[in-house]
């Protein structure tokens, strides 16, 4: 790879057995980032032939093994030998009855890094032998299934997405896992054998779907929920049209229509600024304050309590306000074109954003001019666009936006390859006798992060990294700025394994704490642009100057490795879903809806965060240079979408399946409805002997219209009965799963583990978490590494609870903490109640 040596992976040598998308975007992943990479194909060819592999195979060398001949296996083990990391994502013991057992491997070679990445956990016994295909994993785990109040709504059960969520958030986290493991190895010489399952994965990723509090106080409930229950109660059938449904979503949440008819996305609930700004930039808030809108001061304090009925910048507002200001906000909207609105919003500091489709989004000024899409000139398809890295450093991010196509080689030149990169390495880690024992540590035992963030994408960075051992503190201010649902509600999920304080840094005495805690921390951690770094003391000249050495973090809305002219524009998850094509996809294009999952993007925007942490903490052990990791929502909305997120000249038409309708991908990827249920089948027109030779299926090959025959078929029999004979022709199958039917079969009381040993589903019941609630989550159990320490970590706790012990370990007495909470320059607290009601 072209200028590698400068990148943080350089020397790092990699043998990919990856298939479909989750192991060879890992193995991309450690490309992207300097590492050498030799993947290998079987005989016949990827597995999944599509042109996204051009995308997953840059920056590698390329052959095809056969690991059933004799020679063809010798060949792999004689690359493996040369290699520090190997990965593998076929189903679980495959690869050992291949004659590669990693376990083996290691005991040769302790310093060697091994990852398997499943589909189903290898200790799943129900299903660690299923054909677990992308959809086959979403299927089992809900992700159809739960697809959000505005599918009850409309009535759509199973829903279908084709986004590949489950490797998207495997991808991120089984990266993680492999830079941490080496991370290890530097101190101690030794690997680690890693499994991190796809379910397990999009489990986690899913988090916010599948979390249940018990009492859940009312005023959290939105429009659509209280509809939900009307209907439900009244035996009312779930039938509201797409139109229909836009009346049930709040002001602050929802699309409008433009003066040049396209839509726009407004997200700029719960934040006291953002929706008074959007208002004003509208120009209908002084309309809306003449007609009395309230404004509560304290929208922390229990419902029962507030000096208004409501208020700008909670959510979700009642229905009388929510439609009042709906209706000035659709004619505002009417005034401009979505492009205008766009810039607008951008430039005022509103999240906001035009819908529009993966093709305008691949193409656009900004993601071409930030790196956040790059050009390949690929041996196939020319001249290419492809997503850029999904995380960096910065001030070495350059060499990452002109990667190296995938170049066919032969195994000797693959062998010559490793061989040389060997040869050229400066080995710094203990090796031979000098090889240490298992510690059963965490990996990042002994480091303390600083986590100044907010919402979801950046506290779930912080939190990602506890599991590993850091010690994590997370600094909030006295006055919150987001109303109780998203600074409280989400932080149930995003602060776990913290200690929390809250000080407010815009004062002297503030600002001295918070330098004391940078000085007393290993990384630094935020999200937020560029423009607010210099004026919160964050850039790297004023942090270095207090903690020198010290690592740092930063995620964002729009940032890429290079400046566009959207950098320093603000937003959430649904900002980028809109803008990417993720909700033209999802409910079509002309009826964009927000892909059902809370979090969708957040959650591993979260996690490639942490990747990038860990790539500065490993570059750092190394080299001693301290450096900034980045990431953003637009870098992560690529790996999502990574099946359509390119484009070349000849390109087919962008023409996924889209909208509400689409139930899979063609007819024989689709879902279908059994005597007594759905279930989906994952194939193709390669299979078509394997389906002629189930009993219920003969003549498919000769049916004129295959989707009909299958629609005909599948209505004979039970769900139970297709998934039996479908399994036995090794034909992918699944029936379609809730989220609750997996947190009522895997859910157990929280006993101090982590839920690795449970198979693919482990959640665990905190009957008493700090909120005064019952509350019930999954576990942080989808990366496996077989020596290292996966911990715990405890629930999240009120705001502000360990501000008295944080200010002391920076060197504060007990009279000067006491005087800052008086004073409020520090707190204990934002309310009454930890959530309030």
């Amino acid at each position: 790879m072209k200028n590698n040596k400068y990148l943080p992976l350089a020397g790092l040598r990699v043998v990919d057995f990856g298939q479909q998308i989750a192991g060879p975007a890992v193995a991309m992943t450690l490309a992207d980032m300097g590492a050498t990479v030799v993947h290998i194909d079987p005989p016949t060819g990827p597995l999944w032939n599509h042109p996204a592999n051009a995308i997953l195979n840059r920056n590698k060398s390329c052959l095809s093994i056969d690991l059933k001949t004799d020679s063809g296996l010798q060949q792999a083990l004689a690359l493996i030998a040369k290699a520090d990391v190997v990965i593998e994502s076929f189903r679980p013991g495959v690869m050992k009855r291949l004659g590669i057992d990693f376990e083996q491997l290691r005991q040769e070679r302790p310093e060697l890094v091994t990852l398997s990445v499943p589909g189903f956990a290898s200790n799943d016994e129900l299903r660690r032998d299923w054909k677990a295909t992308e959809a086959i994993v979403a299927a089992t785990s809900g992700a159809f299934t739960d697809m959000g109040f505005n599918r009850v709504l409309m009535g759509i059960e199973p829903s279908f997405s084709p986004l590949p969520l489950g490797s998207s958030y495997a991808t991120s986290l089984a990266a993680s896992s492999v830079v941490l493991a080496l991370l290890e190895r530097e101190k101690t010489g030794r690997g680690d054998n890693i499994e991190v399952p796809i379910t397990a994965a999009l489990m986690e990723g899913l988090s916010y779907n599948s979390y249940v509090i018990d009492g859940l106080p009312e005023r959290y409930k939105t429009m659509r929920e209280h509809e939900i229950e009307y209907r439900r109660n009244n035996n009312i059938p779930m039938d509201l049209s797409y139109d229909d449904l836009q009346e049930y979503l709040d002001p602050f949440y929802r699309t409008y229509k433009c003066a040049d008819g396209r839509k726009f996305y407004c997200v700029c609930p719960s934040h006291r600024n953002h929706a008074k700004r959007a208002l004003k930039l509208l120009g209908i808030y002084d309309e809306l304050v003449a007609e009395g809108l309230p404004d509560v001061e304290d929208l922390h304090q229990p419902i029962a309590e507030w000096d208004g009925e409501t208020s700008i910048g909670v959510y979700p507002l009642p229905k009388k306000w929510a439609d009042i200001i709906s209706a000035k906000m659709k004619q505002a909207f009417l005034t401009k074109t979505s492009e205008e609105w766009g810039v607008l919003f951008g430039e005022g500091q509103i999240p906001g954003a035009p819908h529009r489709t993966t093709q305008e989004w691949v193409n656009s000024e900004h993601t071409n001019a930030a790196g956040l899409i790059i050009e390949v000139d690929d041996p196939e398809y020319g001249l290419m666009k492809q997503p850029g890295p999904i995380c960096w450093l910065e001030g070495m991010a350059e060499p990452m936006l002109t990667p190296q196509p995938r170049k066919q080689v032969t195994y000797e030149e693959a062998l010559t390859l490793l061989t040389d990169a060997a040869e050229s390495e400066t080995v710094t880690r203990p090796v031979g006798d000098a090889i240490q024992p298992a510690s059963g540590k965490g990996w990042l035992d002994g480091v303390r992060v600083l986590d100044l963030t907010n919402v979801i994408a950046g506290p779930h960075s912080g939190a990602f990294l506890s599991r590993f051992g850091a010690e994590v503190i997370k600094l909030d201010p006295v006055t919150p700025l987001y109303d109780p649902l998203i600074g409280t509600l989400f932080t149930f999920q995003t602060d776990m394994g913290k200690k929390k304080a809250l000080v407010d840094i815009t004062t002297d005495e503030g600002r001295e704490a918070f330098n004391r805690l940078v000085k007393s921390v290993d990384l630094v951690l935020i999200n937020a642009p560029e423009r607010q770094m210099k004026p919160l003391g964050l850039d790297d000249a004023s942090l270095q100057a207090i903690n020198p050495g010290v690592l740092f973090c930063r995620l964002d809305c729009l940032g890429g490795p290079r400046v566009g002219p959207k950098t320093n524009y603000i937003g959430y998850d649904d900002i980028i879903q809109a803008n990417s094509g993720i909700m033209s996809r999802f409910g079509g294009p002309e009826t964009p809806e927000e892909h059902a999952h809370l979090g969708t993007l957040d959650v591993n925007c979260g996690f490639s965060a942490g990747l990038g942490m860990a790539i500065a903490i490993y570059h750092k052990l190394k080299t001693g240079q301290p450096s900034r990791a980045r990431t953003s929502l637009s870098a992560v909305t690529n790996l999502a979408q990574i099946p359509f997120a390119f484009d070349y000249e000849g390109r087919a038409a962008f023409d996924e399946p889209s909208g509400r309708e689409a139930l899979g991908n063609h007819a024989l990827s689709h879902f279908y409805a059994t005597e007594d249920g759905w279930v989906f089948m994952d194939s193709d027109t390669s299979e078509l002997d394997k389906l002629a030779s189930v009993e219920s299926l003969v003549g498919i090959t000769q049916a004129e219209d295959t989707a009909a025959f299958l629609t005909a078929a599948f209505k004979q029999a039970p769900t139970a009965y297709w998934i039996e004979v479908l399994h036995e022709a090794d034909i992918a199958a699944a029936e379609p799963l809730a989220i609750e039917t997996l947190r009522e079969q895997y859910s157990r009381i929280a006993d101090g583990t982590v839920g690795t040993d449970r198979g693919s589903y482990a959640f665990s019941i905190y009957p008493d978490h700090p909120s005064g609630h019952c509350i019930t989550q999954i576990d942080h159990y989808s990366i496996r590494p077989l020596e290292a320490q996966i911990k715990a970590v405890s629930p999240t706790e009120a705001f502000g609870h360990s501000t008295r012990e944080i200010l002391a370990s920076v060197g504060y007495s007990d009279n000067e903490i006491e005087s800052m909470i008086e004073r409020k320059i520090a707190g204990t607290g934002w309310g009454k109640e930890f959530l309030p009601s």
